[in-house]
């Protein structure tokens, strides 16, 4: 096993790293504060390939594995976390399209959604389906050759301001069977969106609901064949659950950076408080806990990259933990900063709005300890994960 990085992966780190420290960083607070969805700054994302990170190189994105992509979206994190998380949801998108789209449908939309030019939302949660992805209600009925889509979507990221809506639709009565995935333009006739949803965190993104009358779209539209839906949603979640965790990772490595920085500038009894052996073993356990949960979302990646058949249950392990590390991170970096931490000129309290909701997208935490149980309860091996 070799834990290095490879001259091009420190290549895509760095990259990403000026980056998020150039585009990001100086501007997500005001980001935060006034809701602005940064569309252009997402674009110049996209012009160094960022938002088709595992694409195929043959349809026009970077090619790049699992791995590469978790080690990029960690570094544009640390810059901002939610315009991240959307970067992130759009490469989930975009990349269904890629991969399950066929040639016509390819040419028509990945060319500009992987450069960043339109954008993607990933239109899966509705308000009595969330996790439970086979128990969806939104309808498409086949007219011919189109469908016509009726029903509701719920907290979908960037609805209202995105170009394109890759959505679940319930094609037949056959349970998770009965799903298929439709790609909709977003100002398709009878597409209309609710209010931009007041949230605790996750600011520069625009979430909204998405309702449907009476939408019609060409069955050249579909992604797969009809009843590949579930199966699509759930390739795109592994990969997902991998995203959210590690934006996680970068966040929480933002807070750590914080938290050094002011042990050693903050002064208390006549000395910096990084002398204090109380707070040097808090932030000893906190970065112990962050490389820990880095090394579990990277094997997941790899596994997810190796098309391992226990992809799934490691990327449900990883988002568990990452996200629970990555919000204790942020959590204690904040009680390092004292009363300083709870204002809004620090960045600690953004961080700790922006990774709470991380443990509960893609399927909460709770649903990501049921995967790995039934999996561990359902194999006659005991040593089922190793």
């Amino acid at each position: 096993m070799d834990f290095d990085l490879t001259e091009d992966q420190q290549a895509f780190q760095a990259l990403a790293r000026q980056f998020s420290d150039n585009e990001f960083a100086p501007h997500a607070a005001a980001w935060d504060e006034g809701k602005i969805f940064p569309r252009e700054v997402i674009a110049r994302a996209g012009e160094l390939g960022f938002c088709g990170l595992y694409c195929p190189e043959d349809k026009g994105g970077m090619g790049l594995s699992r791995l590469d992509s978790s080690l990029i979206l960690e570094q544009l994190a640390m810059g901002c976390t939610s315009t991240t998380a959307f970067i992130s949801i759009h490469n989930m998108a975009t990349w269904m399209i890629a991969e399950y789209g066929d040639e016509e449908l390819v040419a028509r939309y990945c060319p500009e959604l992987i450069a960043g030019e339109r954008l993607a939302s990933y239109c899966l949660t509705e308000p009595g389906a969330g996790s439970d992805a086979g128990s969806l209600r939104t309808r498409a009925v086949r007219e011919g050759d189109d469908y016509v889509i009726n029903g509701s979507k719920m907290f979908i990221s960037g609805a209202g301001s995105t170009d394109v809506l890759v959505t679940m639709v319930r094609t037949s009565d056959n349970g998770s069977r009965g799903i298929s995935t439709l790609v909709i333009p977003a100002d398709a006739e009878g597409v209309s969106y609710g209010s931009n949803l007041q949230k605790m965190g996750w600011h520069s993104q625009p979430t909204r609901e998405i309702t449907f009358e009476n939408v019609r779209v060409p069955v050249a539209n579909r992604l797969g064949q009809e009843g590949d839906g579930f199966k699509i949603a759930m390739k795109g979640l592994d990969g997902g659950r991998i995203n959210i965790a590690t934006c996680s990772l970068g966040t929480a490595q933002a807070a750590v950076n914080r938290a050094r920085q002011y042990m050693l500038e903050r002064e208390q009894f006549g000395e910096p408080i990084a002398s204090f052996q109380a707070l040097q073993f808090k932030l000893a356990d906190m970065v112990t806990e962050l490389v820990a949960a880095r090394q579990m979302v990277r094997m997941a990646a790899f596994r997810v990259d190796q098309q391992d058949p226990q992809a799934s249950v490691y990327s449900a392990m990883a988002k568990r933990f990452a996200t629970d590390v990555g919000f204790s991170v942020c959590n204690e970096a904040l009680q390092i900063h004292g009363g300083y931490g709870y204002m809004q000129e620090y960045p600690l309290e953004r961080y700790i709005r922006d990774t709470r909701v991380h443990q509960i997208l893609e399927g909460t935490n709770e649903i990501m300890r049921l995967i790995v149980s039934r999996h561990l309860l359902t194999q006659a091996d005991v040593e089922v994960v190793q």
